[in-house]
């Protein structure tokens, strides 16, 4: 018998998504899964329901939410031989869009039920995981004015990001790796694990979760003209034709930032205010068996 535990984000995708206990029992037959089910109150609560539900060592633990629900997840499955399934119902979805998991349940659900898996990498910032992507700089000020928006819709997320490229104010910083060291004022750094970043937009198109590597975008300060020329590369994903952008492919790096005592970031579309200006980013190669 396959034993599977599903948490669900109620309020993902702005709760329009009315995934139920009733819809999910009806895909599988009782002689042949255990399913339990549990439903987030709150943010972070998916963190201690899964570590509450991984004590029964079910086979699956199934994230149903968006990429902020699949981290708080997946990350309290590293290093255990249980295996991560996903039900994308939040707004952006850049991990299901990158693992080709559709938004129809019940394509999702037997993906789930076909039993496939891939073993992806997990990038790490500091003590947090991240599966899609980090940032410090001008994404994470997106990200926060996105979540005080009225609606997580992708009209929300262009507004967030015009508005933010106003008031975001470049910071004086240090980013070391291989042998480099570069001191820059950047508009963004931004690392990516996947080739997603949510809502069919892309930073990094060749990014890929197999490959032992995270993408690697510097973005210095840029004229107004160019910011503009950026959003229209990132709509169209094809960053990598934006000229003042660098990238790189990097297992490790550091980021310093100086003059600040605390650091912004994103993690997989969720704000975070890191207490620290010291940030140590790195691959965690095979760090996950995810159903696809």
């Amino acid at each position: 018998m396959t034993y599977i535990h599903f948490i669900i984000n109620p309020v993902s995708g702005g709760g329009r998504h009315n995934l139920s206990a009733f819809f999910i029992e009806q895909f599988f037959p009782p002689e042949k899964y255990k399913i339990k089910i549990d439903y987030t109150l709150n943010k972070k609560h998916a963190i201690a329901l899964t570590q509450k539900a991984a004590e029964k060592k079910p086979d699956i633990i199934v994230a149903c939410g968006g990429d902020g629900t699949i981290n708080e997840v997946a990350s309290c499955l590293l290093g255990t031989n249980i295996k991560l399934g996903i039900i994308p119902v939040g707004s952006g979805n850049g991990l299901a869009s990158h693992l080709n998991i559709p938004r129809d349940f019940n394509k999702s659900i037997e993906i789930i039920k076909n039993g496939k898996t891939l073993l992806i990498d997990s990038g790490k910032i500091n003590q947090h995981y991240f599966f899609s992507n980090t940032g410090i700089g001008i994404d994470a000020m997106i990200i926060k004015k996105y979540q005080h928006s009225a609606g997580r819709k992708l009209y929300s997320y262009i507004k967030a990001a015009i508005t933010s490229s106003f008031h975001y104010k470049v910071q004086p910083t240090v980013i070391s790796f291989d042998d480099k060291i570069i001191n820059v004022r950047p508009f963004m750094v931004f690392i990516s694990n996947s080739n997603q970043m949510g809502y069919n937009m892309s930073l990094t198109p060749s990014a890929l979760l197999t490959d032992g590597y995270l993408d690697l975008i510097i973005i210095p300060e840029l004229s107004f003209t160019d910011k503009i020329r950026l959003g229209i590369h990132v709509l169209e994903g094809s960053t990598e034709k934006f000229k003042k952008a660098e990238h790189y492919k990097v297992q490790k790096l550091r980021i310093e930032m100086p003059m600040k005592i605390f650091t912004d970031a994103q993690i997989d579309g969720e704000h975070y205010n890191l207490k620290t200006n010291n940030c140590i980013i790195s691959i965690v190669p095979g760090a996950i068996k995810v159903l696809v």
